[in-house]
């Protein structure tokens, strides 16, 4: 193995590990942040108003990607994502909410970390796993990301579990320091070791020709298959919200909240090696998995009986944020000329998240309503139609890939 590749591969495990310990912060906090707001007296639209948050996430990937595609230098490139993962530090500051408004603020000011880094960060990651093949590279990424995601709301029920209801919630937030210094340290680290990404000339190359300084016809395609993916896909404040109200009448006990979380990150965690090796192998087409998943996750969670239903969604949830984590990521990589490929992980970033805001609003207000066939009858209709698009886009897409470089 030649320097060059030690050093990738020292990137890729530090970067990694930055995600680890961050995923532990902040997919703890996810992991209860309808209950909380329930807990502080807030509305059941407040729980699609998380869904804001998240559009304000994906708003700022946008931003982190032009902010990106156009840094004079790697400083000034590791600087956005320095600044992306300092805001985690607002996770243990919930601990200090003494109002649902105030709590709802702090949700928004991690999403808006986690939104300004993601671009940036993952044109790192495609550059470092080029020689082992993007799939499995993001899948290794991501099964490594997901045992924080595991850790964290496991960390949370644990907590909850020793200090009581309501008092563990907070308790669980404030333990959260620790996680968060660790994760700085290997950001600090990657940086050090990483510290000029190659898309920073990439870019400044293909810009003055023009014809790859955006994504082309493939990159829109894909765009709008995933969009719809989005759009039925259920929000995770609408569950956890819903899970409380079953809290309320003895269905579910408070701490299982976080567990049905863990069981989603699990889930996701197991499927992405294996996920990314099949997107090495089949290419773009291997998405339609996705919108498949996705479809399935509404209607067991209310319509089955008892704690069954909240577990099986939780199932479904789970791998489809895994085939959408893993397989979407990679595929801007291929999909995208290196040039173009911050601003493209930026307004793909924007136009997922749009779409899972507007569809985390309009699904908490058919809670709200009662309308609970309403909201399986959506997201089934949203599934089916991204299914069509991805499958009769792939071949085209999957023929043009770019390739490695």
């Amino acid at each position: 193995m030649g320097s060059s590749s030690r050093t990738f591969l020292k990137v890729f495990i530090a970067l990694s590990l930055l995600s680890l310990f961050a995923d532990i912060v902040y997919e703890g906090a996810r992991s209860i942040s309808g209950a909380y707001l329930n807990i502080l007296a807030a509305p059941a639209i407040a729980a699609g108003i998380l869904g804001l948050g998240e559009l304000l996430s994906y708003v700022m990937r946008l931003v982190g990607g032009v902010v990106a595609q156009k840094a004079p230098s790697g400083r000034t490139y590791w600087a956005v994502i320095f600044f992306g993962y300092a805001s985690t530090l607002v996770v243990p500051l919930l601990a200090l909410a003494g109002s649902w408004e105030l709590a709802l603020t702090l949700f928004f000011l991690e999403r808006l970390g986690k939104g300004i880094r993601a671009p940036p960060r993952d044109v790192i990651i495609a550059e470092v796993t080029e020689g082992i093949g993007r799939g499995k590279g993001f899948g290794l990424h991501e099964l490594l990301d997901q045992v924080g995601a595991i850790t964290g709301p496991l960390i949370v029920s644990l907590v909850i579990a020793l200090r009581g209801y309501p008092e563990g919630y907070r308790a669980a937030f404030w333990i959260m320091w620790i996680p968060w210094i660790l994760s700085m340290s290997m950001l600090m680290l990657a940086a050090r070791l990483y510290p000029e990404p190659r898309a920073i000339a990439a870019a400044r190359e293909e810009m003055p020709r023009g014809s790859k300084a955006m994504p082309d016809r493939r990159f829109w395609i894909f765009l709008a298959g995933s969009i719809l993916t989005m759009l039925g896909f259920l929000h995770w404040g609408v569950i956890s919200y819903y899970a409380q109200d079953s809290v309320k009448i003895g269905l579910l006990s408070a701490e299982e909240i976080a567990l049905l979380y863990l069981a989603a990150m699990a889930v996701d965690a197991m499927i992405a090696l294996p996920i990314g090796a099949l997107y090495d192998r089949l290419g773009i087409k291997s998405i339609i998995v996705a919108p498949i998943s996705a479809a399935l996750i509404a209607p067991p969670l209310f319509t089955t009986p008892g704690r069954l239903g909240f577990y099986i969604s939780s199932v479904f949830w789970g791998f489809t944020m895994g085939v959408i984590e893993t397989i979407m990521r990679a595929a801007i990589a291929d999909i995208v000329p290196p040039g173009a490929r911050s601003i493209a992980y930026g307004i793909y970033s924007f136009g997922i998240g749009l779409g899972w805001a507007a569809s985390g609003l309009l699904l908490a207000y058919l809670y709200q309503a009662r309308a609970i066939m309403g909201i399986i009858v959506f997201c089934v209709l949203m599934e089916a139609a991204a299914t069509i698009i991805l499958t009769t886009t792939s071949r085209a897409v999957g023929k043009t890939l770019i390739p490695a470089r």
